[in-house]
């Protein structure tokens, strides 16, 4: 599924210009360090965090798109930091575990 489906269909807001990439695979965590070793390529990452790390982390691993839950919105400078690295992020109002079950009635695991 593209970014852009997910986006539509998911109800997320953007919050910066991103490159609409397929998305593979789903990952969630709110450590830097666990992210770095263990999140895919061309996944989704979803979490609660807001900080510059998060962005380097989900750059080094190649991750599609970040969603932020629970309506959290980062500073603008990590939303411009994100947006130099072609990175997606949005944000969701719903909390981990009702996004994360969302993505699986759309076919998302």
């Amino acid at each position: 599924m593209k970014i852009s489906e997910l986006e539509q269909k998911a109800g997320l807001r953007a919050l910066n210009e991103y490159k609409d990439r397929e998305v593979e695979s789903v990952y969630i965590s709110d450590m830097v360090s666990d992210i770095i070793t263990s999140a895919k390529r061309n996944s989704i990452l979803i979490t609660l965090q807001t900080h510059k790390s998060l962005i380097a982390a989900a750059n080094l691993v190649a991750a599609a798109m970040i969603v932020i839950v629970k309506g959290r919105v980062p500073s603008d400078d990590v939303v411009e930091l994100a947006t130099r690295t072609g990175i997606g992020v949005f944000t969701s109002d719903l909390d981990t575990w009702t996004f994360a079950k969302k993505l699986v009635q759309l076919g998302l695991e």
